[in-house]
């Protein structure tokens, strides 16, 4: 059962890395996978200059933040045991519980927890270095063609 576990992670893995290579703005905004496993992802991007929203403050554009969540919520799809073949954003809501704090890395966390025919249901949270959460997400993605 262990063995099997392994390889589900390996896999899971595997999809996340292989998507993330194909995806410019993934790599323009610096996403890297810190883990994946079957239906659960999580996708880091660093603090960076040019991703500020407020120069007075260096708080990070909101806009960024939503990338973040977007990529972490798709690749828990893809990630899915369920193994659908591609998937899109349906609807994605945000709930911006505070600024990231500025300098530190943000981190998205996103859970695949339903997939239907069509239909995967998703919720995430993002958070920075603080691991004080900065954003919620739940969301609806195609499944499949």
């Amino acid at each position: 059962m262990e063995n099997q576990s392994g390889n589900d992670a390996q896999v899971a893995d595997s999809i996340a890395r292989r998507f993330m290579e194909v995806v410019p703005h993934a790599d323009a905004l610096g996403m890297e996978i810190v883990a994946a496993t079957p239906g659960c992802v999580e996708v880091a991007m660093p603090w960076a200059p040019e991703f500020v929203g407020d120069p007075r403050t260096g708080v990070l554009h909101g806009g960024v933040i939503s990338a973040l969540m977007d990529m972490s919520c798709g690749l828990s799809v893809l990630c899915h045991p369920s193994h659908p073949p591609v998937t899109a954003t349906i609807d994605l809501r945000i709930d911006y519980l505070r600024s990231a704090t500025p300098g530190q890395r943000v981190r998205a966390r996103a859970e695949c927890f339903h997939v239907t025919r069509s239909v995967a249901f998703v919720r995430a949270v993002a958070r920075d270095e603080g691991d004080t959460p900065v954003a919620t997400a739940t969301g609806t993605f195609t499944v499949g063609v």
